[in-house]
This record gives structure tokens, C-alpha cells and sequence, in this order.
């Protein structure tokens, strides 16, 4: 089946506007992470009923959505989280720290991807404007190292999840609370799961036509 560089090139349009948008919605929205205690919460009628249980109703606003840099609660503002690039002036554990870099490391390659698909852009517009085998390769290429770059920024936040959920965990006097307590990942993780699909697919179609350009100056090189 003969594929023609028009239609790669829709393809690779198409799926680089949906990775940059989705990924850009990934970054900028607060639902990443999300803490549910509305089983917690329904028990506080019934706790408050007890003599002397005067804490039921602080239970109320504990539900909570995190981005990546701030964290909200129900009836809440928002609040950011601590800036992992200031951590010289500041006391804190090694378990921490490295909660702490983490956190510095994901901020920082998310949004390089987002960088990586913009000069993306630009260079496979000029490709397949030119017909440029060298400038299609050179495209296709960035695109999948932009989508490396984001399955690493993902990974790197599910492991940063997994670390601060081990550092409550140690600190929680109440541990049973967290059998109450829904605990998951929202709705922004999986725009990021989405987006660095995109991008996979994106730099796939670059590759495509950088060989399909070849392909075709190697037929009229033979006539």
C-alpha cells in the first residue's frame, strides 16, 4: 500500500497538536493525584455521637487533588508545594530530600518535553514543507526523545507518589484510617499517558516519511 507524504504529514499535524495540548492540560491542571475520605467523613454522624469525640468534624475537609506544583483542598485554596530548587536553606530529613528531588526532577522534564515539541513542530513543518530526508529524520527522532522524556517525567512521578505515600505511612500514628480513605490517580496522569502516546505515534510518522522519501528518490534515481 502506497502511503503519500500528505498524509503522513495530517497524521504527524494531528497527533503533534493532540500530545502538545494534552500534555500542556497534564501540567497545567491539579487533578494528578487525588485523596478521597468521603467513606472517612460519613463515619463522623456516627462518631460525633460518642462522648468525647470533638475531632469527627476536622475530618470534613480532608479530601484533597495535587498537581505538580500546588495541592488543593474541597473547601480549601490552593496551596503550593514546597520549591524543590530551595532546599539548601532548609532542614530536612533524607527521606525528604529526595522526596524533594523527585519532585524537581519531574517538574523540570515535563515541561522540557513541551519545549521539545514546539522546536518539533517547527522542524517538521519546514520538513515536509522542503521535503528535507535529513530534516524528517532529524524530526521524528526529537519527537521520540520528547516522548522518552515524558514517559521518564511520568515514571518519575509515580515513584515520588509511591515515596510520599511510604513517608505518611511511617508517620501516621492511625494506620487502619487508610482503609477508609480512597487513594488513586486522576485524570491529568492519564492526559500524560495519552499525550506521550501521541508523541510516540508522532515521531513514527516523521520516520515514515523520511522513508517513504527515500523510497521515492531511490525509484526516480533508477528511471
Amino acid at each position: 500500500m502506497r502511503v503519500h507524504l500528505g498524509t503522513l504529514a495530517g497524521a504527524a499535524a494531528l497527533t503533534g497538536a493532540l500530545s502538545f495540548v494534552l500534555l500542556a492540560a497534564a501540567i497545567g491542571t491539579d487533578f494528578w493525584y487525588i485523596i478521597d475520605t468521603e467513606r472517612l467523613e460519613n463515619r463522623g454522624p456516627a462518631a460525633q455521637d460518642r462522648p468525647g469525640a470533638t475531632n469527627s468534624s476536622q475530618l470534613e475537609p480532608l479530601s484533597s487533588h495535587s498537581g505538580l506544583w500546588r495541592t488543593c483542598r474541597v473547601r480549601s485554596p490552593c496551596t503550593p508545594l514546597m520549591n524543590p530548587f530551595w532546599q539548601e536553606n532548609v532542614t530536612v530529613s533524607d527521606s525528604s530530600r529526595q522526596l524533594l528531588t523527585m519532585h524537581g526532577t519531574f517538574v523540570i522534564l515535563l515541561p522540557l518535553s513541551l519545549i521539545l515539541m514546539v522546536f518539533g513542530g517547527m522542524t517538521g513543518f519546514l520538513s515536509f514543507l522542503l521535503r528535507a530526508y535529513l530534516l524528517l529524520l532529524l524530526t521524528g527522532t526529537l519527537f521520540l526523545f520528547g516522548a522518552m522524556v515524558t514517559l521518564a517525567g511520568i515514571s518519575v512521578y509515580i515513584a515520588y507518589s509511591a515515596a510520599a505515600f511510604h513517608e505518611a505511612l511511617c508517620l501516621l500514628e492511625e494506620r487502619a484510617l487508610l482503609d477508609q480513605v480512597d487513594i488513586r490517580f486522576g485524570w491529568s496522569l492519564a492526559l500524560g499517558w495519552i499525550s506521550f502516546a501521541s508523541e510516540l505515534l508522532t515521531g513514527a510518522a516523521f520516520l515514515a516519511g523520511a522513508r517513504v522519501l527515500s523510497l521515492r528518490r531511490g525509484r526516480d534515481q533508477a528511471i
